[in-house]
């Protein structure tokens, strides 16, 4: 007979209470119950545990082995309250894929207010360009996306947000002054930077623009950063110009309704862990479309060096 995790409960209870009346009242079984798993335990060693059938001392063998016992049930304890804790979403690891805009701007209070909610779980957060998030995902490397990202076959899908394209520049820039009389021929006459979003607007208009520009940057960073040298304009998403971003402006295209849409996706929900499934439910539940995303943008105060966060492209 193999031994049990029964029978080292047993034979720790009468080792510690001395009896195997007082053992079996702790356990909640009957002492003739006790006894017979005792007797079973010895059986299995070839040896007594107890120097007499008073169960009050223990053998030199008997010591050893509690030691041991009390080991393997201080391990096994542990890994069931481990197991509990996880099936409760209270302990677990999540990996969370986001764009730099929604990472820098929509994540931290509701990440503040989850993890208050679940201070055992550990939450890791890559903010990365749609196209690595994508990888990321298909590879099994993040359980949470939150991307511009089209459907992926076996992950569910659904839309969180939405924010408006718009021309950025410099705020001392000529477009800056006139943006509500310029439509898009106006940018023909200016350096154009391209980026990846630029395939999310489909305005005719903005074509020839886009077929003219002779620079194309992948990094939202570095687009801020040549912006600010003067090495032309561009558009990105209104979430990617932060608020402390004082130098730079973003000018909303009134000619084009084409919004970004930031997807959240996922496994389907058998395959998600608790804690996967705890910090879903916490962004359905932030109804992010709807939040104030960030304050209003001042027009007229008067530029600032460029040290805001790094940022990369969405």
């Amino acid at each position: 007979m193999a031994i049990k995790i029964e029978m080292l409960r047993c034979f720790r209870a009468v080792a510690d209470h001395g009896s195997l009346a007082d053992a079996a009242d702790m356990l909640g079984r009957t002492p003739s119950a006790v006894s017979m798993m005792l007797r079973q335990f010895e059986d299995h060693i070839g040896a007594p545990l107890f120097e007499s059938a008073r169960k009050s001392r223990l053998t030199p063998l008997g010591e050893l082995i509690r030691a041991e016992a009390e080991r393997e049930l201080d391990h096994f304890e542990r890994t069931v309250r481990s197991i509990e804790s996880l099936s409760r979403a209270e302990h677990g690891n999540v990996r969370l894929s986001a764009t730099p805009s929604v990472a820098q701007v929509i994540l931290p209070p509701l990440l503040k207010s989850f993890m208050q909610d679940f201070p055992g779980v550990r939450v890791e957060i890559s903010d990365t360009d749609s196209a690595t998030i994508q990888r990321d995902l298909a590879a099994g490397r993040a359980d949470i996306a939150l991307a511009s990202i089209g459907p992926m076959q076996g992950f569910d899908r659904e839309l969180v947000l939405t924010d408006a394209f718009g021309v950025v520049c410099p705020v001392d820039h000529p477009l800056a002054q006139n943006w509500s009389r310029l439509d898009w021929a106006d940018l023909a006459d200016h350096r154009f930077i391209a980026n990846g979003l630029c395939q999310h607007i489909p305005d005719p208009g903005f074509q020839p623009i886009l077929d003219g520009s002779t620079l194309f940057v992948r990094n939202t960073a570095s687009i801020l950063s040549m912006v600010r040298a003067g090495a032309g304009i561009s558009i990105l998403p209104e979430l990617s110009i932060l608020p402390e971003f004082l130098d730079l402006e973003f000018l909303p295209l009134q000619q084009c309704e084409t919004r970004r849409e930031v997807w959240m996706l996922t496994p389907p929900q058998m395959m998600q862990t608790p804690a996967t499934r705890a910090l879903v439910a916490a962004l359905r539940a932030a109804d992010l479309d709807r939040a104030t995303l960030k304050p209003v943008r001042p027009r007229s105060m008067s530029p600032r060096p460029a040290d805001g966060p790094d940022t990369r492209q969405d």
